[in-house]
């Protein structure tokens, strides 16, 4: 298992994958791979809001996500821009509870909402997380 907070030893998919220790984790890399092109791309957060290793997945130069690993679950990071705002909100009743609560729970700034979805199984908030970030790669 690699140590999400060793800034010295760039973590492997394979590490990764064995500390995720989740089905959806391979799933998710899957689909963003072949939805998208994109590849994970490893980083080193100083932040102390999320300090440690994290992925982003980008379409181009365009950040679709970003990902949090956790043992036994990942979480999603997905950012409702300026851009997504008003066709998210319109569309939020047709998310499942979990997606509508996180949104409100979100503080916005500067007309941004940095949506922490934790990914467990593959149920509504699975689908719904892909969704969000289908709008994000437009």
């Amino acid at each position: 298992m690699f140590n999400r907070n060793d800034s010295t030893s760039t973590p492997s998919l394979e590490e990764i994958t064995n500390s995720v220790n989740n089905p959806l984790w391979e799933d998710f890399c899957t689909y963003m791979h072949q939805q998208y092109h994109a590849k994970p791309e490893f980083t080193f957060s100083k932040c102390s809001w999320e300090y440690g290793w994290n992925i982003k997945f980008k379409k181009g130069s365009k950040s679709l996500c970003t990902v949090y690993p956790r043992e036994n679950f990942f979480v999603l990071m997905v950012v409702i821009g300026k851009k997504e705002k008003d066709r998210f909100e319109n569309a939020l009743p047709s998310f499942c509870d979990e997606i509508r609560q996180i949104y409100e729970e979100t503080k916005e700034g500067n007309g941004q909402r940095w949506l922490m979805i934790p990914i467990e199984d593959d149920g509504k908030v699975y689908a719904d997380a892909k969704t969000i970030i289908d709008w994000r790669s437009k």
